[in-house]
């Protein structure tokens, strides 16, 4: 590298989801184009998927290697670099990220064991889900973290659907049911896509299967209400659209074990299960906790201040992985899609002055409000803002809002322009191709 490029500062930014990507992306553009910055991109995967869409792809509904983004690519025409890797620990006084090495199927090194020299860090690795410790968990449920494990439960539900299909024999007290684990937004929506997806499975010749009577779906919440993160209100709506949809929703019932025959909850109830997903919490990768010198929470996200700097001045988190508690709060911003975006929004614009020595005004989180998706006619909500004021809205209109979302994401990620094309050629291909993934 020559001495020019040695003297332009350096930020990487590691994991490629929404806010890490939306950086990146943003960075590239202002400043990477320019020279005045470079940008680099780490994670482990090769593309990106908007994880508020794992729920389609999981049920099928969604086919995540026509819609996924190529990092590659995005770094090409935006402005930074792209380096495939999954951190496992820094080195602080030297400035180094380590990165794994990144392996096939077979065990064989694709990528090296490497270091990789950074001026400025910005994690934004995310959340995995949270077992709490309870029992079987580990081994018998899916956790919805990633596009792999969407589409690994999808493969289980069409073997069981093609299985249920073309067997001779009645179905099973447990065939075809499904147990969710978490009454949050994920298992909330999967729920409801999952009936959507039996309904295309049986118009596309799957018939044998009723899909209102066999398939049988139930949402496990241990919390007196599912989504107990959201208003009363908008909770009571979505209970109640679950169940005309044939969801049974169990609340105030925390998961005790799990087998592979299904679930025990507090009570004594035994909840049959032939495909199992748990969605009850979230916690910080646990490598973070390891990262000496900087603090971190119970749930092992990075503690930032109004800037989203770390302890280590020179080291930020933004997304699910940071905790930062606006004055005069009693708990973290919510780890939500929106949060994450906006601190992308926020670094892209002020880390220039940072790195310059500048000190910028302080992050301010705005909540917008919540969306709930429940199938591809229907969603739930409330808006919230000086645009909005503060009012529910549910059916279509939710569910364009909701859509929305997702445009907004590939407008800041790809431009306008851009966006409008690719938003074009979706809704085409979608119109070409079958509803349902059925391979």
């Amino acid at each position: 590298m020559g001495s020019a490029a040695a003297d332009i500062p350096h930020v990487v930014v590691v994991g490629g989801g929404a806010g890490g990507l939306e950086l990146a992306s943003r960075l590239g553009r202002r400043a990477g184009r320019r020279e005045r910055i470079r940008v680099t991109l780490v994670d482990a995967s090769l593309t990106h998927l908007w994880k508020p869409l794992l729920h389609e792809v999981a049920a099928g509904t969604l086919d995540s290697g026509a819609d996924a983004l190529d990092y590659l690519a995005q770094a090409r025409q935006h402005g930074f670099t792209y380096q495939l890797g999954r951190m496992v620990g820094l080195d602080r006084g030297r400035r180094r990220v380590r990165l794994a090495a990144i392996t096939d199927e077979a065990g064989r090194a694709l990528v090296p064991a490497r270091e990789l020299d950074y001026d400025w860090l910005v994690l934004a690795v995310g959340s995995v889900s949270n077992d709490f410790g309870t029992p079987g968990v580990a081994e018998h449920c899916v956790f919805l973290d990633d596009a792999a494990a969407a589409e690994r439960f999808q493969q289980m539900l069409m073997r069981a659907l093609l299985g249920a299909q073309l067997q001779e024999t009645p179905l099973a007290p447990e065939q075809l049911s499904v147990a969710i684990v978490g009454g949050g937004a994920t298992g909330v929506e999967l729920a409801a896509e999952l009936r959507s997806a039996a309904r295309k499975a049986a118009g596309y010749g799957l018939d044998r299967i009723d899909p209102e009577r066999d398939l049988t779906l139930t949402v496990i919440e241990a919390a007196e209400r599912i989504l107990p993160a959201l208003s009363p209100g908008l909770s009571a709506k979505t209970h109640a659209r679950l169940e005309e949809l044939g969801v049974r929703v169990l609340t105030g019932r925390p998961v005790t074990e799990v087998t592979d025959r299904g679930m025990h909850v507090e009570g004594g109830e035994f909840v049959p299960a032939e495909l199992r997903v748990w969605s009850a919490g979230i916690r910080a990768p646990a490598w973070l906790q390891e990262l000496e010198g900087l603090a971190t929470t119970r749930s092992g996200q990075l503690v930032v201040d109004e800037c989203l700097r770390t302890a280590d001045p020179r080291v930020f988190a933004l997304g699910d992985c940071a905790a930062q508690t606006p004055p005069g709060a009693d708990r973290p911003l919510p780890p939500r899609a929106q949060t994450a975006s906006q601190q992308a929004e926020y670094l892209a614009r002020h880390l220039p002055a940072l790195i310059a020595g500048r000190t910028p005004p302080p992050f301010v989180y705005r909540d917008y409000g919540s969306l709930i998706s429940l199938t591809e006619r229907h969603a739930v909500g409330r808006l919230m803002g000086s645009v909005f004021g503060n009012w529910m809205i549910e059916g279509l209109l939710a569910r364009a809002a909701y859509a929305s979302l997702y445009r907004k994401h590939l407008a800041v990620v790809h431009g306008l322009p851009r966006m409008l094309l690719i938003s074009t050629l979706q809704w085409l291909a979608r119109r070409t191709r079958p509803r349902l993934k059925l391979h």
